[in-house]
């Protein structure tokens, strides 16, 4: 008889073995792995936004009398006058407001006014993570709100 050469390889147990190895490093590295809002994430924000404001201009328009949505930078809400619905950011997520200084002969502040006939004190909210970005635009004359991709570098 002729003797067989040893066979070379891995056995099942020191294949597991790697494999358990594997899965208790990924069990230890991936929660350490800070999770930032992806550009899909941020532009579903941006149309949330867009829709409590939407929602707060038909209520202004349809219970002729003013509205006003609330924006608040230091805690990342943007808040409807008319139904109290609150849109929360993520801590990642840039939020910034270009407002009107004064709306109806009274100052504006933080938040956008929208008039019992359609019309807004307008502005622009900006919503942002490195690499993206959207403009939530609400025009003064109609108070139509558009969302749109904002140039980031």
């Amino acid at each position: 008889m002729t003797e067989r050469p040893a066979e070379s390889g891995f056995t099942l147990l020191e294949t597991i073995c790697v494999l358990a190895v594997i899965a208790m490093l990924a069990a230890i590295v991936l929660p350490a792995i800070p999770r930032a809002t992806s550009r899909t994430a941020l532009e579903a924000y941006a149309l949330k936004t867009a829709a409590l404001l939407k929602s707060d201009r038909n209520a202004a328009v349809r219970n002729g009398s003013t509205v006003q949505t609330e924006l608040s930078q230091l805690s990342g809400t943007i808040r409807s006058g008319a139904s109290g619905r609150v849109v929360q950011l993520p801590a990642d997520v840039t939020f910034n407001a270009i407002l009107a200084n004064q709306c109806g002969g009274h100052a504006s502040g933080a938040a956008i006014e929208f008039l019992p006939s359609g019309m807004s004190c307008g502005g622009t909210i900006f919503l942002s993570r490195p690499g993206a970005g959207f403009e939530i635009r609400i025009t003064w004359l109609t108070g139509g709100v558009e969302v749109v991709p904002a140039n980031t570098l």
